[in-house]
């Protein structure tokens, strides 16, 4: 359902107004959170399926209850399998009256028009809550999963007789092409950030990542490996008759009514081409430093940073850990008409509106140092080096800091004061980068547990000493897990968010770099001024209810 005909039907029904509606919408965009969990948050509702008596009201119709409900196979029948995915219609009752459905989008007049077209009956539209009406369309017909075995079925006898060379020219074919956006489809709806297309010697693997944990698809047959790899290069503009080298590409591809991008890279195996797509998720670049889940201390610290006239600001911790939105967060909160900034990325992930971005190409010689030299002939205020990866890189870095320009930059350690010896043995001088380093931010990404199926429970002893802390330290504290629910996949989990480790580059921690101390010794030093450990804010996490204790001892 759009989200402006749902602010405009409560605007409508007087249960808000102009002011709060731009306010959610704003919210909506930076919070990727539905409407529905934005106004329960705005309490405007008590409860997100509140918004569904409403609907219904609107349309004048009753709502129905799909949690205990079983239709028989002679009701199903009258909504074909095909229509009812590609619709997102349930059948829940037939009389003299017509046909009666529930709809993923039931505020969507088209829809019922297109199945009255398509079925040749009277559509009544009721109204359920759209998770479980699509969890009930999957139940029934059988999901994505069943419409992908339909398609590889139409696929599977042809592909018997067919032999390499064939199958390559069959990457355009029809069931190829269905079952590719498929996957894609089914992938981006679950919110996974890579999709992987894995061959393998006696079978052809496709999985995608959902909140920092691979989760497998139903693999089509191995010989169709070839045709499903090459219709994905085909999408992402790649040379296919080139097997022997990687390769990198991008797809575009329009699903429901917003724009996905995703990166494609694909890399030669023993057993075949090894495809990955990065989804990139445009919500991402919405976020502000507020939405990030910063504790008050860290906030207040990075707005204050980077409104510095100069000085390097370090974004530390793996891949995947959220370093370029919390950069792109920062650059948002900074953006502002009376400062040039510039960023040089690779590759440049989401265009952001008043910023120069610039984005690596090697082949041409395009790499960190050279675009850093160019940058300061463009007169910038702030700059943003998408990775210092190298001595020539970080050296430009500091000499920009030290000529009075604002640099932010991600490395690659695991805490905090690692990043300092990291740069340190990269070459740098220790009494340069203790005279240029202002703040170092690491960071990592935990799991939130599923609000729909939180609940309390008992850690057992040996778990808590794995955390280093004992059962009496503990008093009244209570512990959440989830217990799993339609609405998160049965996973328990739903969504991220950030760990933080800050360290502040102070006086007594300038003279310890300035000195070469090693990690361990920063580490101990920033501790004894204050520094919370990525641990500690785990610890913190859990304690709230946010994440599990799995979780944290995973990633710290």
């Amino acid at each position: 359902m759009e989200n402006q005909q749902i602010i405009e039907l409560f605007q409508s029904r007087s249960l808000i107004d102009e002011a709060l509606s731009q306010d959610i919408l704003a919210e909506i965009n930076q919070s990727g959170k539905t409407i529905a969990e934005v106004l329960a948050d705005f309490e405007v509702i008590q409860h997100r399926d509140d918004i569904w008596p409403i609907i219904a009201s609107e349309l004048h119709t009753s709502m129905v209850d799909l949690r205990d409900w079983n239709p028989s196979e002679a009701l199903l029948a009258l909504v074909p399998a095909g229509t009812a995915r590609l619709h997102g219609a349930l059948p829940v009752n037939f009389n003299e009256n017509g046909l009666y459905v529930v709809l993923v989008d039931p505020l969507n007049p088209q829809t019922a028009e297109d199945l009255h077209f398509a079925l040749g009956r009277e559509i009544n539209v009721v109204v359920a809550p759209d998770y479980l009406v699509e969890a009930k369309i999957n139940e029934c017909y059988g999901g994505e999963g069943k419409a992908m075995e339909d398609i590889l079925n139409q696929f599977v006898v042809a592909g018997e007789s067919l032999n390499v060379a064939d199958l390559e020219s069959e990457a355009n074919s029809a069931p190829i092409i269905r079952y590719v956006d498929l996957v894609l489809y089914q992938a981006i709806k679950e919110k996974a950030s890579d999709i992987h297309f894995e061959p393998f010697e006696k079978d052809f693997r496709i999985r995608y990542r959902v909140d920092g944990a691979l989760y497998e698809m139903a693999p089509p047959p191995i010989h169709l490996a070839l045709p499903i790899i090459s219709r994905v290069k085909v999408m992402a503009n790649m040379n296919i008759a080139e097997r022997r080298l990687p390769q990198d590409g991008r797809i575009v591809k329009q699903v429901g009514d917003k724009q996905v991008d995703m990166r494609v890279s694909s890399l030669p195996t023993h057993h075949g081409e090894s495809i990955v797509l990065r989804v990139l998720d445009r919500s991402s670049v919405n976020l502000s430093l507020e939405n990030l889940g910063l504790t008050d201390h860290i906030y207040n610290y990075i707005t204050e940073t980077i409104e510095k006239p100069n000085g390097i600001f370090i974004v530390t911790g793996p891949t995947g850990a959220g370093k370029t939105t919390t950069l792109y967060a920062a650059l948002r909160r900074i953006n502002t008409i009376d400062a040039k900034l510039l960023t040089a990325e690779d590759p440049v992930e989401y265009d952001i509106d008043g910023i120069i971005q610039i984005p690596i190409n090697e082949a041409i010689g395009l790499d960190f140092p050279r675009i850093l030299r160019a940058f300061l002939r463009q007169d910038p205020d702030r700059i943003m080096i998408g990775e210092m990866r190298d001595k020539e890189t970080a050296t430009i870095g500091i000499q920009a800091a030290l000529t009075g320009h604002l640099v932010l930059s991600t490395l690659h350690t695991n805490d905090a004061p690692g990043a300092v010896t990291r740069l340190v043995d990269m070459g740098c001088e220790p009494f340069l980068v203790s005279a240029s380093l202002e703040g170092i931010l690491a960071q990592r990404l935990v799991r939130t547990i599923c609000k729909d199926c939180r609940t309390t429970y008992e850690p057992n002893e040996a778990i808590l000493n794995q955390l280093g802390i004992s059962a009496h330290e503990l008093g009244d504290k209570e512990f959440f897990t989830g217990a799993g629910c339609e609405i998160c996949g049965q996973s328990g989990y739903r969504g991220r968010r950030g760990l933080y480790e800050l360290l502040n580059i102070t006086d007594p921690i300038r003279e310890l770099i300035t000195s070469r101390a090693p990690t361990v010794v920063l580490k101990q030093k920033a501790i004894e001024l204050g520094m919370n450990t990525l641990r500690e804010d785990g610890l913190r996490s859990i304690y709230l209810g946010q994440t599990t204790i799995e979780e944290v001892l995973k990633y710290t």
